[in-house]
């Protein structure tokens, strides 16, 4: 039965959710109890906790219960769901702007968060000052999620982009042909990139002879998606144990992005 009495600013239109209902598994395939709850309402309710950062325990009642919901989220964040719509919406939403499905260039980066005391895997970032974790994500030149890899802080970015690299689609990493980064990647990391993905990989660094802010070519592109999911209150720090739930929470931050921009058009 359906329990959306009310509505939030989180929830999904009914067009959001006609575009996102056929990559979800809404069905219940193999042994068990079938799905009782309603899922759309359950979907609701992750936006709700990724949209406000509340607890999950503190779910609003009209919600369906916490622990259905948190079971469904970290089970479509392990078994690649949230990763698999985060795509088919990125080529969707490209299509959309009149551009190829797969990109030919994007941009990569890192952000430092801090952790609580949830656990799990975390580290020391002495540049940034931060004990907690990193979130690197590769996005297209407008702005697109194409994936991300949470892991500790204290892992260095040239060390830590391999495995964001690594994680990108089949179809996404024959398509790229360059990316940008800054001087944090420049080393090893460039020719690693040419020879395992055949990409370039160009470092776009500020001129060391400015002594003020300036808007640097390409690498404004990741910095206004770090924005955008900043807008997402549950990732203002990382307060998931299990990094492939941290990585859950940023798929459907940008997906819910996405579907915005998809649904208005």
């Amino acid at each position: 039965m359906s329990q959306r009495n009310r509505s939030y600013t989180s929830n999904l239109t009914d067009a959001q959710w006609h575009l996102i209902k056929p990559f979800l598994p809404l069905q219940h395939n193999g042994p068990g109890r079938p799905i009782e709850i309603d899922m759309r309402a359950a979907v609701d309710a992750m936006l709700y906790v990724v949209r406000t950062g509340c607890q999950w325990a503190n779910l609003p009642t009209d919600f369906p219960p916490p622990g259905s919901v948190y079971y469904h989220f970290r089970k479509w964040s392990l078994d690649g769901t949230w990763q698999r719509i985060n795509q088919a919406l990125c080529q969707q939403e490209r299509e959309r702007q009149e551009r190829q499905p797969e990109p030919t260039a994007g941009i990569i980066d890192s952000q430092s968060v801090k952790t609580t005391e949830a656990g799990g895997s975390r580290g020391y970032d002495a540049g940034k000052k931060v004990n907690g974790r990193k979130r690197h994500i590769v996005v297209d030149t407008v702005g697109n999620l194409l994936e991300v890899v949470v892991h500790a802080a204290n892992i260095q970015d040239r060390d830590g982009a391999k495995f964001v690299f690594k994680k990108l689609a089949a179809s996404t990493k024959t398509a790229l042909q360059k990316i940008w980064a800054d001087g944090g990647y420049r080393g090893k990391l460039v020719d690693w990139v040419h020879d395992h993905l055949d990409i370039i990989l160009e470092i776009v660094e500020r001129d060391p002879e400015l002594n003020y802010f300036q808007v640097l070519p390409r690498r404004w592109v990741v910095e206004r998606t770090f924005a955008w999911l900043g807008r997402y209150r549950r990732l203002s720090k990382d307060y998931e144990k299990c990094t492939g739930s941290s990585e859950g929470m940023i798929y459907l931050a940008s997906v819910h992005t996405m579907l915005k921009r998809l649904a208005a058009a």
